[in-house]
């Protein structure tokens, strides 16, 4: 279990209410930010403060690991946001009975608070810059003090309930169909690239074919059973134009359950085809699976064109914050 601050002055209604963590990719100049980055970290069972006007007013425990989505529509009144993606993580929020306000705890709270990324200025007044930020576990120790029984009640009971069912990503299964409905009346497509683009998305038909010209078997459990195969998009479906859904390039041959660890971020490769083992996997079941996390495999080198896709899937799939790992 991980302790996380997130500020939510003006969409603590929204997401409180809608039991979800949303936060854009990137700054608006496209550079990346530390406090957006950290949602790839959050794991099912992790502990949220949220920390909204001057108050940590609820307690939230993650319900699933960070996934792409749509900037909610309810966040502004008009406009469409299917081309506004960031990370979302899916939350069970718990507003309390007694929020306490921080700024009068500074004697307490300011010896604990790290010397990066800190979630609070010395005074006790929010930073605009943080969305979500790391809590040290002496600092969430001392805030479930204040915050009092509701809050000791609150943690202790998740950490000793039996392991909650993790949430469906709910919002990514939306976005997917969007996708796919868009492709389906799409009038400019012939029938048979519409079909092509659909069957892709499900890792079979045109796109496999292109794929198996280059790739040949699992590259993590060497199976090399058509039937047992998927192809896998590096650059995900769902993220991808028309063509690069249907490019061969874009693609690995993986079994279905390798295929999800991928897709969804577990696991991903380095150019070299040395495997990355996200700190948010199931260890457990990467074993089942067929992957050390202590010593996942090298698989070879990829082609020029892999090597870009792959780099997308790094930046923008993989459950990794290269922040975090400077802490």
């Amino acid at each position: 279990m991980r302790y996380w601050w997130v500020n939510q002055n003006q969409t603590y209604r929204h997401e409180v209410s809608g039991g979800y963590l949303w936060s854009p990719k990137r700054k608006a100049n496209q550079a990346a930010n530390p406090f957006y980055d950290f949602m790839r970290e959050v794991s099912p069972g992790d502990v949220i403060f949220s920390f909204s006007e001057t108050l940590i007013r609820a307690i939230g425990i993650a319900a699933s690991h960070a996934y792409e989505a749509p900037k909610p529509l309810e966040f502004k009144q008009t406009g469409a946001y299917w081309e506004k993606i960031g990370w979302r993580v899916d939350m069970r929020f718990h507003e309390l009975r007694l929020p306490i306000k921080p700024s009068q705890h500074m004697a307490v709270l300011n010896p604990l608070l790290p010397k990066r990324y800190a979630p609070l200025q010395s005074s006790g007044a929010g930073l605009q810059s943080v969305y979500l930020t790391r809590v040290p576990e002496e600092l969430a120790a001392a805030l479930i003090d204040l915050l009092g029984a509701e809050a000791h009640d609150l943690v202790l009971g998740y950490r000793v309930a039996e392991e909650l069912p993790i949430a469906s990503a709910v919002g990514l299964v939306e976005w997917e169909e969007h996708e796919l409905n868009a492709v389906q009346g799409d009038a400019t497509l012939l029938d048979t690239q519409r079909q092509a683009i659909v069957l892709a998305r499900r890792g079979q038909g045109l796109f496999k074919k292109r794929v198996m010209t280059i790739e040949h078997a699992c590259r993590i459990t060497g199976v090399n059973r058509e039937e047992h195969l998927r192809a896998s998009h590096c650059k995900p479906w769902r993220d991808a134009t028309n063509d690069e859904r249907l490019d061969g390039e874009n693609g690995l041959l993986l079994t279905p359950s390798i295929d999800h660890l991928f897709d969804r971020g577990f696991i991903a490769f380095e150019d070299d085809g040395q495997v990355i083992v996200s700190p948010v996997a199931h260890h457990e079941s990467l074993h089942r699976m067929g992957i050390q996390p202590g010593s996942p495999p090298k698989t070879g080198n990829f082609s020029t064109g892999q090597r870009r896709f792959l780099a997308y899937h790094r930046e923008n799939v993989l459950l990794r914050s290269s922040f975090l790992e400077k802490l």
